[in-house]
């Protein structure tokens, strides 16, 4: 798995475009992961033949782990050490296969793939555990036993018992798990030396002790018998099967545990960090729309807006861009380290969008300095994009300022969170007719609310109003998008 260069650690395996068996072309895509921040296409950096995919698809795995090896002489080469497993795949050389696989990595720089680069050798190295009495010694390859439909070119590895089985079997050792995951089990009365683990090097999850505990699965779900003997398996075959050996969820259970992960655990954290670092302030305004309205239909039946999509979004995203030049210091951030505010003199302007995948918030860069078509197909582009699940990490950083349009869920307004690195965020909500007094008269006028979520600590409620009451004012009368522009 490579490193992308975002600083992530790991990535969930969403498809798999080749088999076992497949010949790839360097450059040629062979998976699809999703990261914390976006869904990315992995291609292969040489020739060959696919020889074994070592996870399947839903599994996530840590950068530097091989995912996938590919014959590219006609034979296999030996298991790399874990300080080597840095290319995104792993090629196989023409060589016989290695007694065992214990002999200590050179030290080695980043090596380049492409996509990123590997990641950089590590300066420690885990200790080996002491094979307990009994343990299979190690033996010439030899052809393996049966192993799933996901490894059907299996190679025989020879692993020690104890290190296999991680603690279960014959003089097997303590079970490998972390305080707090054994202070999960003490509390749920579950014996870790009868849990599967799934974790990278056999180590126990919090989720292996939360299935342990939950309700026997029903017959319709059952999970594949435990390994009853020692077998000659390869490592990476193994982890699969103990993937998969996992219950997922128990049909007659009342609740539901789903894995934290890719855009769900990174918008989490984003979040908290947000909510509890940032003194946050919102305010609210309620107004006359119509005009703006009005304005969005003549703009779709012109010519100047011919093949564009023209909606109230894009007037208020130009509402926003012009109250920003009149408030500068409402686009700005708040550096800690340096105790500085540093105001950013550009708008990288992110819409919130709602995909598949979860909440995204790309920007569209330099947004200040389009022209409303070029605005249009910006934001074209960008919610397409999003909804397709082809994001990139890039597009999702840098941000300066947000909208979030939560009028589309038919609800009021609400009281957005920053986005981390910004000051403010402006929540649109919906659009309804309503009555309201307009020229000393109630008449029906579509009226919508907008909700100002700003950081206190750099906008003061002075500032945050008049940058509200500006956006409310030009789309009141979006004449002024002329005049104050």
């Amino acid at each position: 798995m490579p490193d992308v260069g975002e600083g992530l650690t790991e990535a969930e395996i969403l498809k798999w475009y080749v088999q076992p068996g497949d010949t790839v072309e360097d450059g040629q895509v062979v998976c699809e992961v999703e990261t914390a921040k976006a869904a990315v296409e992995l291609p292969i950096p040489f020739d060959g033949t696919v020889h074994e995919l070592r996870f399947p698809e839903g599994t996530t795995v840590d950068v530097g782990q091989v995912i996938i090896s590919v014959n590219v002489g006609g034979g296999t080469a030996p298991e790399a050490p874990a300080a080597e497993a840095a290319p995104v795949v792993q090629a196989a050389a023409p060589a016989p296969v290695a007694p065992a696989v214990e002999e200590e990595a050179e030290p080695q720089g980043r090596t380049p793939v492409l996509v990123g680069y590997g990641v950089a050798a590590s300066s420690t190295k885990r200790r080996p555990r002491k094979a307990a009495q009994g343990a299979v010694p190690a033996a010439p390859a030899a052809p393996a036993q049966a192993v799933p439909a996901v490894v059907p070119v299996p190679v025989a590895v020879p692993v020690s018992v104890p290190e296999q089985l991680n603690g279960h079997g014959p003089g097997a050792g303590r079970p490998l798990a972390k305080p707090p995951v054994r202070k999960l089990a003490k509390d749920l009365g579950v014996d870790l030396a009868t849990v599967t683990p799934t974790g990278p090097d056999g180590i126990i999850t919090r989720e292996d002790v939360h299935a342990a505990a939950a309700p026997a699965p029903a017959p319709a779900v059952e999970a594949p018998a435990p390994v009853a003997e020692p077998v000659a398996v390869p490592a990476a075959a193994q982890a699969v099967q103990t993937v998969q050996a996992a219950p997922a969820v128990s049909t007659d259970a009342r609740e539901t545990r789903v894995p934290v992960k890719g855009v769900r655990k990174a918008t989490a954290a984003a979040m908290v960090g947000s909510a509890f670092t940032a003194p946050h302030v919102t305010e609210f305004v309620t107004f006359d729309i119509t005009r703006t309205m009005k304005l969005v239909e003549e703009l779709k039946s012109g010519t100047d807006m011919a093949g564009l999509r023209v909606n109230p979004l894009l007037l208020i995203a130009k509402a926003v861009l012009v109250a920003v030049r009149r408030n500068p210091e409402i686009n700005a951030a708040w550096d800690e380290a340096a105790q500085e505010i540093v105001l950013k003199h550009y708008v990288n302007l992110g819409i919130a969008a709602a995909t598949p995948r979860g909440l995204l918030v790309p920007n569209i860069k330099d947004a200040h300095a389009q022209t409303l078509p070029e605005l249009s197909a910006s934001l074209s582009e960008l919610i397409s994009t999003a909804r397709d699940g082809k994001t990139t990490p890039a597009a999702m950083q840098g941000g300066t300022f947000t909208i979030t349009n939560v009028g589309v869920f038919g609800v009021d307004t609400g009281t957005p969170i920053l986005n981390p690195g910004e000051s403010a965020i402006l929540a649109v909500g919906a659009i309804k007719l309503q009555p309201w007094v307009h020229k000393g008269k109630v008449k029906p006028r579509q009226v919508t609310t907008l909700a100002l979520s700003f950081d206190h600590r750099l906008v003061d409620g002075e500032l945050g109003s008049k940058f509200l009451a500006d956006v409310a004012a030009i789309l009141e009368q979006p004449k002024r998008l002329i005049s104050w522009a």
